[in-house]
């Protein structure tokens, strides 16, 4: 019995983990003079890997790394296109998830009223969301009160209060209940195409009151005396946000001048006013599915706190395989009308010329080390998020299948070919994902899964991370 719990204490002592200090005086774990001999022994530094080095040390990798011959191959004619005028620049800003969607509206307008080109002010949802999201922080806020500054979720909060990103339900719900508006009503300004500065002092403002609400709760103020100090931080928020941004319109008067040079008598509206007679486009009906095999397929999820507006819901979406990711994708492009989709676009980007395939990048045959990955494990690591939205705007169709689809950005024309991005099938596979599908597309088998009770997510999943 004796040897027995000599036998147990033994194990015990095995399981338990050292602290700091024993790990230290034991001299584990760290790198050894007898290590660095036999790293250095592994890799002396000579014949071809030394001009490896003086290329690397004097030049882009992706410079030596690429694969001209497969673009060079690749050329840029698409059987089924959607013709676009206009290339919209989000410049120095994470908006691309607004721009993608009023680039889905934009050909609505333009050919309703016969326009050569039409833009809406982004600015204009832009305000609206930066409040919006700042009064989404502080109710949270409030509402985790109870929880210590270092939960996970208090954390979440403090760290991502007042960003640029969202998704495409979020500009549905801003256009549902604050319109939208021409660009020449409410233009750019300095701080909408470069929001660094702006956010950091808006943010700190708000950490400022946060810290003020919770302080509140622990001594039991009232819920009448927290709503008034979050409307006092509001105002706050408002103030500066209107000194960066201006002062979005309660009501604006509007002309246009069409194709034929036809001038259209000048007529008043408010923003939903304009939104529902001249854009008159009812986005409820569009459904959001992801690719994301890092969770079960043919599921409904719901990632908590991804949302812009407090009273709305959060993102919600049908997880399916990326089979039907793209056949649906295919159905709603083939009958005339783009697709809102949000991707990794960093990945085996050909910036230069706009164009996104596997392969391009020589790594691996660099540096001579494995860095291959399936996409569940690259979403499982964060070693892939999706980073941005843009439209699909064509395909290229090889027999049934399609063989490169033809892509709408918002980086300005001088960037791609003329602000338009060519995309392979191969990486549509690896890195898109999340498609926006009117339900006349989807099977039933999928809309059936929007009856079902969503598996909720925390706000620290990766799919979380295009609004960052």
């Amino acid at each position: 019995m004796l040897r027995l719990l000599c036998i147990m204490i033994s194990v015990f002592v095995m399981l338990t983990p050292l602290t700091q200090a024993e790990e230290i005086k034991n001299g584990e774990g760290g790198l050894t003079e007898d290590m660095i001999r036999r790293l250095r022994d592994a890799f002396p530094l000579e014949g071809k890997d030394r001009v490896l080095y003086n290329a690397l040390s004097e030049n882009d990798i992706k410079a030596l790394t690429l694969n001209r011959d497969l673009y060079n191959a690749t050329d840029k004619y698409f059987s089924h296109k959607i013709e676009i005028e206009g290339i919209t620049d989000q410049q120095k800003t994470g908006r691309c998830w607004l721009f993608a969607g009023y680039n889905i509206l934009r050909p609505v307008v333009r050919e309703k009223l016969n326009l050569e080109n039409f833009e809406f002010s982004q600015i204009y949802g832009q305000f609206w969301d930066k409040l919006e999201k700042a009064n989404l922080f502080l109710e949270s806020i409030i509402r985790t009160a109870s929880l210590d500054l270092k939960d996970r979720k208090v954390e979440f909060l403090l760290k991502r209060p007042f960003p640029d990103g969202g998704q495409w339900h979020m500009v549905v719900d801003l256009n549902n209940k604050y319109g939208v508006v021409p660009k020449e009503v409410m233009p750019e300004t300095k701080s909408s195409a470069n929001t660094g500065t702006m956010n950091k002092l808006i943010t700190r403002r708000l950490r400022l009151g946060a810290l003020v609400l919770r302080n509140m709760v622990s001594e039991g103020k009232s819920p009448e005396a927290l709503e008034t100090e979050k409307l006092n931080i509001l105002k706050d928020v408002y103030r500066m946000l209107v000194l960066h941004l201006g002062e979005p319109p309660v009501e604006f008067t509007w002309r246009y001048e069409d194709k034929d040079e036809m001038l259209s008598e000048a007529k008043t509206y408010t923003p939903l006013q304009f939104y529902r007679e001249v854009v008159e486009k009812d986005l409820s009906d569009y459904y959001c599915l992801y690719n994301c095999p890092a969770h079960p397929y043919n599921a409904l999820y719901q990632v908590e706190l991804d949302r812009n507006l407090f009273d709305r819901e959060d993102l919600t979406f049908i997880n399916v395989t990326i089979e039907d990711l793209k056949t649906l994708t295919l159905a709603q492009l083939l009958d005339g009308e783009g697709v809102w989709f949000g991707c990794d676009v960093g990945k085996e980007l050909y910036s230069d010329k706009g164009f996104l395939s596997t392969g391009m990048y020589a790594y691996e045959a660099l540096y001579q080390v494995n860095l291959s990955m399936g996409k569940k494990e690259r979403i499982l690591l964060h070693e892939s998020i999706p980073t941005h939205a843009m439209v699909i705007i064509g395909v290229d169709m090889d027999g049934n299948r399609p063989a490169k689809w033809l892509i709408e950005n918002s980086w300005g024309e001088e960037r791609g070919d003329k602000g338009k991005y060519t995309m392979a099938d191969a990486w549509f596979d690896e890195y898109v994902y999340a498609v926006i599908v009117d339900k006349t597309y989807i099977p039933e088998r999928l809309l059936k899964i929007l009856d079902t009770e969503p598996v909720v997510l925390p706000p620290w999943d990766p799919m979380y991370a295009l609004i960052q």
